[in-house]
């Protein structure tokens, strides 16, 4: 198959990783046309290529473009990239699903879990749409969005049941500066990719206690472990947890700055309440979001997830800082596995 250099793709919507992907596939070759809430946010992608909302200093290629109607957006797609927060994911799709084309590949960038159902955003969106688990595909990775807009490499998964759909998206995706590998394991992508979140919290708020890097190091290893523990019990591969949207994944969300969910988690160590960090970060923390229906996913399927056990009763006001730390310290040792 030739490089898929004419394709048009719908971006539903303008925030960050959104733009980015857009970006991306632009480079790549693809006519993308983002859909964007606000008006002034179109115009300005539209008329002075920038996105004044997340990337003001970054410039756009022409052939990204920006509406406000997402029927617009969505009028001949030929791929519809997702990047909305994952619990308002049910309601806008069920807006949006009689505008997407009958051959329309899905790609999902949601790194959350519902919380009502405790269902994978593929899994909302077939049942949402209709739309055969084939035909949706699931970007995942070490991917922080302002490296990638600076043009820096970057590389991740494009997973999907149908490996002819995973490469079709990978071929929509790939610049010089962003490698996509595929995968047909989109279970153990999107449990990477949420779980992740849950331990870059914990992460989080052990730098912000003041921790050193001994025990990040642990939370990390650890936490990779759980997240392994869970994915296989699902279905999962488990070498998808020790590749680009496992390990990799985790590495960078826990380790960089950058990460919202790692800084969220530092405002909880330095002693602010969820509700003050939520003011403070002021993006959608998907850690926070998904945390209970990760842990739900994990009781059902009869998994021992601790950090995240920890982890949720933190964020649900049911135990302190030092309780959880003394929670995940005085368990009984046990063989590494």
């Amino acid at each position: 198959m030739t490089q898929h250099r004419s394709a048009r793709v719908a971006v539903l919507s303008a925030g960050s990783w959104g733009t980015a992907v857009a970006k991306i596939m632009a480079d790549a070759g693809s006519d993308v046309i983002v859909h964007a809430r606000r008006s002034e946010i179109a115009d300005a992608i539209n008329t002075q290529h920038r996105n004044p909302g997340y990337f003001p200093d970054v410039e756009l290629p022409e052939t990204l473009t920006a509406t406000t109607d997402p029927a617009v957006a969505l009028d001949g797609a030929d791929f519809l990239v997702l990047s909305i927060p994952a619990q308002s994911l049910r309601e806008s799709l069920a807006a949006w699903a009689p505008h997407i084309g009958p051959d329309t590949v899905i790609v999902s960038l949601m790194k959350g879990i519902e919380r009502e159902t405790d269902l994978r955003a593929s899994e909302v969106i077939t049942e949402v749409t209709g739309i055969p688990a084939e035909r949706v595909a699931v970007l995942s990775g070490p991917n922080l969005a302002r490296e990638i807009m600076a043009g820096q490499p970057a590389a991740a998964t494009v997973a999907c049941p149908d490996e002819a759909t995973a490469v079709r998206v990978q071929q929509a995706c790939h610049t010089a500066y962003f490698r996509p590998y595929t995968s047909t394991d989109a279970v153990g992508c999107e449990l990477g990719g949420a779980v992740k979140n849950v331990i870059a919290l914990a992460v989080g708020i052990a730098s912000g206690m003041g921790l050193g890097h001994n025990a990040q190091a642990m939370l990390i290893t650890r936490g990779l472990a759980e997240t392994t523990r869970l994915a296989v019990a699902m279905g999962a591969h488990p070498a998808t947890l020790s590749g680009l949207a496992g390990l990799g994944d985790l590495v960078a969300t826990c380790s960089s700055p950058l990460s919202r969910n790692r800084t969220f988690g530092t405002h909880l160590g330095k002693g602010l309440s969820v509700d003050e960090a939520t003011a403070v970060t002021r993006q959608t923390t998907e850690g926070v979001k998904s945390a209970q229906a990760i842990l739900g996913l994990a009781h059902a399927h009869g998994v021992d997830m601790p950090i995240t056990d920890v982890v949720t009763s933190l964020l649900n006001g049911k135990i302190t800082l030092d309780q959880a730390t003394a929670a995940l310290m005085q368990r009984l040792p046990k063989p590494e596995r």
